[in-house]
């Protein structure tokens, strides 16, 4: 521990004299050293508080007898970036915050740590560095954002009022006031999107404390909910309980499970197998569609339905999700967890306080989990869809194609209204590699459900998709186009069979015209040849692998 090596030996000295310029005491130096990771900045609205939540967690490791070290993380906002060559950076910075918190943490030989996080990519970033550092830690959010026009309007709303203002089914003066009212306070936007996802699978791996995923960032309960987490780590770090001592393979079941009961963004299954790659367990398609099967649908929220993280937290929270789940026997209660007690004493007096929110575990809405994987042809090795914010008449269908090599000429068809009922829109080459950096692709899903499409129209990519987006919207196809995967062979007018509850998704090509259509395939320059970019496009693995580097 640091706090041994600084205040002992005279071989110390000059460290604690460069502790001392700091204004650091005797007494300061003798206790254990926090860490607290703060990802505040003034970009991003999960973010902007964030200085108010550290100053908390400070607090609270203080009153347990620790002294408390801040030091910064960077983070991305999903949502200014979508859209445009920024929206390349963003998974790709779950990778540089992970790297940062690992040469801050093993550079200065901190005791513990409080990952202080909120949105998208910077959750799973702070967990992958806990899982691969393995020194006592605790994450605790910023909170989620209360939903907008007295709980009608969530972020998702915004984008979709695009593609509804270019249908002409809306006005300027409408437009303004969904801008207006859509994002009413701080915190991490308010629908069921990856931050939130993230921030519950938390509670659900046991890493963070009740209440982490749901309570508002504005209530006083975040406060106090961060006090206890610096208060937390000190216990952690006298007990020497441990991110792998919690993050077991079990845990990544049972939040796998969490995530379909609740019908978490579809980038759950980049991060949950990314955070498992640091911890040393190998979570798959594969294990993620078994999952699926057996775990029901308890919640509709947002973009999936009308209710928003705030009736969650009013519902009873990722406990009572947790305990319905218990009910059919699906929850591994032995773990360990950061409240120091196992999951199943952590549920012992849990409720679910509303049945329109969470669904009883014996009246799902659907008998099967939020998210599937498809496999076929198009996807050998697998892709990725929102099931439960899929429109039924859109479960099982046959479509014809319309492709694109980029996603701009994608939104350019649909605004031009190129884009007709009964095509699927596929969009290639926008892969971990061939993006690079698997953007998002809200923009053009978003504009399909504004224009009133989205029970007509799939689109599918080797990109990705914000939480925010519904209806078919098949994401992560594996092998991607950039590394000759069926998605760089498809043609317009290609003939696409989709049964999602079958689980498969074939192209109507014969593997003798697809072998053709291989000879004459020539891989395209990359789009981005210098910088960050450039190195991770080189390192970078499939979906199917959580997008991770790998030398």
């Amino acid at each position: 521990m640091i706090s041994d090596r600084v205040k002992t030996g005279a071989a110390r000295m000059p460290h604690r004299s460069l502790f001392k310029a700091m204004g650091y005491s005797d007494e300061e130096l003798a206790r254990p050293l926090i860490g607290v990771v703060n990802s505040q900045n003034e970009i991003i609205p999960g973010h902007i508080h964030l200085d108010t939540v550290a100053a908390a967690v400070k607090k609270g490791v203080l009153a347990a007898g620790g002294t408390p070290i801040e030091f910064p993380s960077i983070g991305i906002c999903d949502g200014i970036t979508m859209g445009h060559v920024g929206m390349r950076y963003s998974l790709a910075s779950r990778e540089l915050i992970a790297d940062s918190i690992e040469s801050m943490a093993i550079a200065h030989g901190f005791d513990g740590l409080v990952l202080i996080t909120n949105c998208d990519k910077i959750v799973p970033g702070m967990l992958m560095a806990a899982a691969r550092l393995n020194i006592p830690s605790i994450v605790v959010s910023g909170g989620p954002m209360l939903a907008g026009n007295r709980g009608a309007l969530s972020l998702s709303n915004t984008f979709e009022a695009v593609g509804s203002y270019a249908a002409g089914t809306m006005d300027e003066q409408q437009l303004l006031e969904i801008e207006n009212n859509a994002c009413p306070t701080c915190g991490s936007c308010a629908g069921m999107y990856t931050a939130n996802s993230m921030n519950c699978l938390c509670e659900a791996l046991g890493i963070s404390l009740p209440g982490n995923g749901t309570v508002p960032a504005v209530f006083a309960e975040r406060i106090r909910l961060a006090k206890r987490a610096g208060s937390r780590i000190m216990d952690l770090v006298r007990e020497d309980i441990k991110p792998l001592d919690i993050m077991t393979r079990g845990a990544f079941i049972n939040a796998l499970k969490v995530d379909m009961a609740l019908g978490c963004s579809t980038n759950s299954i980049l991060h949950i197998p990314a955070i498992a790659h640091e911890a040393g367990v190998d979570i798959t398609f594969d294990i993620a569609n078994e999952i699926s099967a057996v775990t029901p649908n308890l919640c509709h929220l947002a973009p999936a339905g009308p209710a928003h993280i705030e009736d969650l937290y009013y519902a009873g929270g990722v406990p009572a999700v947790m305990k319905e789940l218990d009910k059919l026997g699906l929850i591994d209660a032995g773990l360990k967890t950061v409240t120091l007690k196992t999951v199943g004493e952590n549920l012992k007096d849990i409720k679910n306080l509303n049945e329109n929110v969470i669904r009883p575990a014996d009246s799902p809405y659907s008998k099967t989990g939020g998210i599937a994987v498809l496999k076929g042809n198009l996807a050998q090795v697998g892709c990725v869809v929102k099931r439960s914010a899929v429109a039924p008449e859109m479960m099982k269908s046959t479509l014809r194609a319309r492709v694109f090599d980029c996603e701009q000429d994608a939104i350019d068809a649909i605004f031009d209204k190129q884009i007709e009922k009964g095509d699927i829109v596929v969009i290639r080459y926008e892969g971990p590699k061939g993006g690079p950096g698997m953007p998002e692709m809200l923009s053009p899903t978003s504009a399909l459900a504004g224009m009133g499409l989205d029970k007509d129209v799939a689109l599918i990519t080797d990109g990705r998709f914000s939480g925010a987006s519904r209806g078919a919207s098949i994401g992560h196809v594996t092998p991607e186009a950039m590394e000759g995967g069926v998605i760089a062979l498809v043609k317009d007018g290609d003939i696409v069979d989709i049964d999602i509850d079958a689980g498969s998704i074939e192209l109507r090509v014969t593997p003798q015209e697809l072998e053709e259509r291989r000879k004459n395939w020539v891989k395209p320059a990359p789009r981005i040849t210098k910088g960050y970019l450039a190195r991770y496009a080189k390192m970078v693995t499939g979906a199917d692998r959580g997008a991770v580097l790998d030398l």
